[in-house]
């Protein structure tokens, strides 16, 4: 992100009253960081998981991810009203090719976080188990059209990305779009063991099961002619949805989950262009439930409403990483914190 402005945005807003949650200081252009670990915080589990890694056998070099990922969501866990100390972080992420002083992308930050935390904890089922969190097994089918024989192939990812159209969209027209299937043919058509040639096909994803974590990549970014834009229009999002109900066709006939409810806890927001933005979030605290919205080292308190303005329009922030958990807002809800 550019550094006129980030400090622009950041100065928006005066020092605020410590709310519950630590804001992070900006350094090198760290917005797009700094946003991602808000998120982290509010998805408890992974700070939960990461306090049972003893990581007795890792060199404390600095260029250690998970370790400093570690130490970094244990201080936004204390009471202190000042910034949560995280340098350390950012140069690890700098020492793993995360460059700092340059504009990144938060879904391709997020991504190789998880894959650098998968990659350097000795303890491989925990580290599995942090992947899990995300993870989002699904199956690509591709179908004769000619014969209906279907080859499939099972893989997975660790965000959904939607695509957006370029007029008034909701995530649930998002996930329709993203699980329809395509049809190929002329050029595009598939070879087919069954025919022994090229035939018109039809392919897909369906899902295999549903993560802990679900996380939505709203792809607001086009390139064309060899340049990038951003898309600003509307997309809507629901604060709690039920997957079941709103997308039947997009599950393998393998997919036996029951419970398909999520509730969103974190939304990572972009504002500004392509080439010239900056990163915020909102995010549900753990204890109260509340949203609270960080930008950098300011935090406030903020409601619902606050959230739906990242729904999109010209010149509006907007949503672009969509963070669900797996159940009822009543059944992640914490006793509510005094003071």
């Amino acid at each position: 992100m550019s550094g006129t402005i980030c400090s622009f945005f950041s100065s928006l807003y005066m020092r605020n009253p410590y709310f519950g949650m630590r804001g992070l200081s900006n350094y090198h252009l760290s917005c797009c960081v700094n946003t991602l670990l808000q998120t982290f915080s509010a998805t408890w589990e992974i700070g939960d998981l990461l306090d049972k890694w003893e990581a007795a056998g890792v060199r404390d070099y600095g260029g250690n991810v998970p370790l400093q990922l570690k130490k970094v969501l244990t201080a936004m866990k204390s009471d202190h009203p000042e910034p949560a100390p995280h340098l350390d972080f950012l140069h690890s992420l700098d020492r793993n090719c995360l460059r700092l002083s340059i504009q990144h992308d938060a879904d391709e930050v997020f991504l190789s976080i998880l894959n650098l935390l998968q990659q350097q904890m000795d303890n491989k089922p925990l580290a599995l188990e942090i992947q899990n969190l995300y993870k989002i097994p699904v199956e690509t089918y591709l179908q004769c059209l000619e014969c209906s024989s279907v080859q499939t192939l099972s893989s997975f990812l660790l965000s959904l990305p939607l695509r957006v159209k370029e007029d008034h969209d909701s995530l649930e027209d998002c996930m329709t779009s993203f699980f329809e299937h395509q049809e190929l043919r002329g050029i595009n058509c598939c070879f087919c063991e069954q025919c022994e040639r090229k035939t018109p096909s039809k392919q897909g994803v369906k899902l295999l099961s549903l993560p802990q974590i679900l996380c939505v990549h709203l792809k607001r970014f086009r390139n064309s002619r060899g340049s990038t834009r951003k898309l600003d229009c509307r997309v809507t999002f629901p604060e709690t949805f039920d997957f079941s109900e709103t997308h039947k066709d997009a599950f393998s006939s393998d997919f036996s989950q029951n419970d398909c409810k999520y509730t969103l806890h974190a939304v990572v927001v972009h504002s500004g262009y392509a080439m010239f933005g900056h990163y915020t979030a909102y995010v549900r605290h753990r204890g109260n439930q509340r949203w609270y919205y960080a930008d950098d080292s300011h935090v406030r308190q903020a409601s619902w409403e606050d959230v739906t303005r990242t729904y999109g329009g010209h010149g509006r922030a907007t949503a672009y990483m969509l963070m669900y958990r797996r159940g009822s807002k009543e059944e992640g809800q914490q006793p509510e914190l005094s003071g």
